[in-house]
């Protein structure tokens, strides 16, 4: 029974970190995946918008500049390496529609567009995300959420390292496996 503990205890501990995914339901302004905005994102191409997220992850976080017209504000939020990304790898949706579908992830960012000239243009870190999450159907916070969606891009990317619930679990099952093999035939 001593020796049958570790094994119980690693195979719970895998199996709550296998339970932990990375998954999301909705992306908010503010919140911890929030990259920052372009004001105003126009014009907004695939080029333009390829180019507006390639400078404005390529930003010290928490700075503030123009390029190309526009003007970036950075959060303080991190995107690990921050990868620039190739206007071959964009995907495009449809104005107004909030539900974004990752499918099995593989994407880095979402460029959300708010209501052409008027409002602006947020970008969100959605690395390791999967499944359909939900952008703000009205934005930006600076005009008062009063504009709505017209559009938003995904593009893909490599992310180089899996996610942290990934390796915890991977870990917790190595750990369990090695805890078997020393009650089967460690110590008697």
């Amino acid at each position: 029974m001593k020796n049958r503990i570790p094994v119980l205890i690693g195979a719970v501990c895998a199996l709550v970190l296998l339970g932990v995914t990375a998954k999301a339901s909705t992306l908010n302004f503010g919140d911890s995946r929030d990259l920052g905005e372009v004001l105003f994102g126009i014009p907004s191409g695939d080029q333009d918008r390829t180019d507006y997220v390639n400078h404005l992850v390529g930003m010290t976080p928490g700075t503030s500049d123009s390029f190309s017209g526009q003007s970036f504000t950075r959060s303080l939020n991190s995107c690990g390496a921050c990868t620039p990304v190739s206007v071959t790898d964009i995907t495009n949706g449809t104005p107004g529609d909030v539900n974004v579908d990752l499918g099995s992830g593989g994407y880095l960012y979402l460029f959300a567009k708010y209501d052409g000239k008027n409002a602006g243009s947020e970008v969100w870190y959605v690395a390791g995300l999967t499944g359909v999450i939900t952008v703000p159907a009205k934005g930006l916070p600076d005009s008062d959420n009063k504009y709505g969606l017209s559009g938003w891009s995904l593009w893909k990317g490599n992310v180089t390292a899996p996610d942290g619930g990934t390796t915890a679990a991977l870990l917790g099952l190595g750990l369990t496996g090695l805890a078997g093999l020393r009650a089967r035939f460690g110590r008697k």
